[in-house]
């Protein structure tokens, strides 16, 4: 027990350490990371299955030689496949703050896929990734300044400008192609302020041929406040805010800090103050962050750690055999599933969320944030994740069977599920539904409720994939008003025309999935006819004549007379269906209602009204899906009908 207190007190005098450390640091400099341009190549990569690990393995070496030297260079794979790879921050920035820097281009330069190749200009760091040997090259069509046109200076202040960019551009290349200049503006309290680099690979005349050519565009910024020039081998900036970091004798910041550090080893008491001052301060950085939107990474890291799920992006590439087609487990709109197996032995399935953009990484997120919170039987486990390299995974337990719809929505495999394995099936999926709602910790909505969501476990037991778009939120809120996020033929309606999201949504959406299970048929409608009737529609009209049986899977073969009870418990469901699908949320059942109603089959079940939609032709919408590019209106219905938000094991 000494040990283990011993152990979690040192961990906890490190953490404090190095919290103090860096806010040491930033406190005596900025990574500047704010991007400036990213311009992509125009050319596909040759072989994705290629790219992406020689790609990692690019920027992997060049992260050690950035964390110690503040430039790399490095080449991975072979022929068309190559990457060569260049990374490098500019003359003020300390260690920390150049791989913090690094660390923001890594993450934005992969936004340029497929193409392959691409180059970042940050206001502290620039990179750049080709598949050919780019690393003499310092001009070419791509050179241009940027300019900030917020202020018109006067002449007095564009003198000193052009002063100071002559004086950087003339001595960096003689001066480790870096140098800054400051000059102050005659008869005013203005100084302009410069800086100067030159990639480290290059030689001295192609310094000087680069900055020459950079100071001639930036200069055609004037009279504005300020300029970049982005040029192939160089970077030039001025501006009349004093951006740059303060300079430091060789070492002398890391020699202070360091022996700081050594200080406060020595001194409990200081390092009490230091605790009570690194808290401080640190709540206000994550006060700061939250207010610009950027703390989902540190909530991300924090999950990771304190749920030990952190996974080495290699090891998961290894186990997927680097993510080989034949390991492919499904597609869909927001990256692929694999087939992996890890070095002990245990096989998982791995999604593999292909170069996010803000939004993937925000599902990224709140899947391992939501999905690590829970735990139930029915519910999907997740084993992990990894956020390391060009992309994030997701890695979950392997289900042999897939999912659902693979079953149901299939001629041939249909026969496999009988009518007494599905409803164990639709029971298993309803059981965790009432978890999520009433007896998780927080109420969560799953809104994607559907077939290819529905995993099956080797025994064809059902478990609840999927929870990139879930939702929490707090007991005292009856509803919450959301962007449109999840599948046609499934989004209740008063979510889909108004965004209201309750725990109806997803008792709408399972009913939905009761009516596709007992009839084999997808809900979605038929792309042959612009108004087709949808399933709920169809079994509506079917239930009000009486004429259900009609409607039933042909692969659940009820024809003997031994298979009465089958029948009246088909009927029971489509009923429950029915009543799941009413129009109003008001009349739907909760779902521990719903779970009830399935396990106590002689309790007598109300009539269903009318499902809603039933005639396309009068439906109007105005709201939007979460994508703002994917709009949602009467008349774009249509022709949407048949699309899914996502479709795949697990998306």
């Amino acid at each position: 027990m000494k040990k283990e207190t011993a152990l979690v007190r040192s961990k906890c005098t490190l953490f404090f350490l190095w919290g103090y450390l860096l806010l040491l640091e930033r406190a005596l400099g900025d990574p500047r990371s704010q991007t400036v341009q990213i311009m992509c190549g125009n050319q596909s990569e040759h072989n994705a299955t290629m790219f992406v690990p020689n790609f990692v393995a690019t920027m992997e070496n060049i992260s050690e030689q950035v964390r110690t030297a503040g430039f790399g260079v490095a080449v991975s794979g072979s022929g068309p496949d190559t990457n060569y790879g260049l990374a490098q921050c500019y003359g003020d920035l300390s260690l920390l703050d150049c791989v913090l820097c690094y660390a923001e281009a890594r993450t934005l330069l992969p936004q340029c896929f497929p193409n392959n190749g691409g180059q970042i200009f940050l206001d502290g760091c620039f990179m750049r990734s080709q598949n050919y040997s780019f690393f003499e090259e310092y001009k070419g069509p791509a050179d241009h300044a940027v300019c900030g046109n917020t202020t018109r200076k006067s002449s007095k202040f564009q003198e000193s400008a052009r002063q100071a960019v002559l004086r950087a551009v003339a001595s960096a290349p003689s001066h480790g192609n870096y140098a800054r200049a400051t000059i102050a503006a005659s008869g005013s309290n203005e100084s302009a302020y410069v800086l100067a680099n030159c990639w480290k690979n290059l030689k001295t005349s192609s310094c000087e041929a680069c900055l020459k050519n950079a100071s001639a565009s930036v200069l055609g910024c004037l009279p504005w406040s300020e300029g970049r020039a982005l040029n192939t081998g160089c970077f030039l900036r001025y501006s009349d805010r004093d951006f740059l970091n303060k300079q430091l004798g060789n070492g002398s910041k890391r020699g202070t800090i360091i022996a700081i550090v050594v200080s406060v080893v020595s001194s409990l008491v200081v390092l009490a103050v230091l605790i009570v001052i690194g808290a401080h301060i640190w709540k206000q950085r994550y006060i700061q962050k939250k207010r610009r939107g950027s703390n989902d990474a540190e909530k991300l890291v924090k999950t990771l750690n304190d749920k030990s799920l952190n996974f080495k992006y290699s090891i998961l590439e290894k186990a997927t055999q680097s993510f080989d087609d034949a390991n492919k487990l499904g597609q869909g709109g927001f990256g692929t599933v694999y087939k992996g197996v890890l070095p002990d032995g245990r096989e998982i399935a791995v999604k593999r969320l292909f170069y996010n953009n803000k939004h993937r990484v925000a599902n990224f997120y709140n899947e391992v944030n939501i999905i690590s919170s829970v735990e139930h039987k029915n519910l999907v486990r997740l084993l992990g994740c990894s956020a390391s390299g060009p992309e994030s995974l997701l890695v979950y337990e392997f289900l042999p069977n897939k999912s659902l719809d693979r079953f149901i929505l299939d001629s041939t495999r249909g026969t496999l599920l009988n009518w007494e394995k599905r409803y164990e099936i639709i029971v298993g999926t309803a059981e965790g539904l009432v978890y999520l709602h009433e007896e998780s910790k927080t109420r969560i909505i799953h809104r994607d409720i559907k077939a290819s969501n529905i995993l099956l476990d080797s025994k064809l037991r059902a478990k609840i994939a999927d929870f990139g778009l879930a939702r929490s939120f707090q007991e005292d809120k009856s509803h919450i008003s959301t962007a449109i996020a999840g599948t046609l033929g499934y989004m209740a309606p008063e979510y889909l025309a108004h965004g209201q999201l309750t725990e109806k949504v997803d008792v709408y959406s399972f009913g939905v999935l009761l009516l596709e299970t007992v009839t084999g048929r997808p809900n979605n409608r038929s792309k042959t006819s612009e108004y087709s009737e949808s399933l709920l529609t169809i079994t509506w009209k079917h239930f009000q004549a009486g004429t259900v049986e009609e409607l039933y899977d042909r692969n659940l073969t009820l024809n003997d007379s031994d298979n009465s009870g089958a029948k009246d418990e088909l009927l029971r469901v489509v009923q429950i269906g029915l009543l799941c699908t009413q129009e109003s949320p008001l009349l739907r059942p909760t779902m521990s209602k719903v779970l009830q109603m399935l396990q106590k089959k002689e309790e007598h079940l109300p009539s269903p009204t009318s499902p809603p939609f039933t005639d396309e032709k009068t439906m109007e919408l105005n709201d939007t899906f979460e994508d703002p590019n994917y709009p949602l209106n009467s008349g774009a219905l249509a022709s949407l009908a048949g699309v899914t938000h996502s479709s795949f094991y697990p998306r």
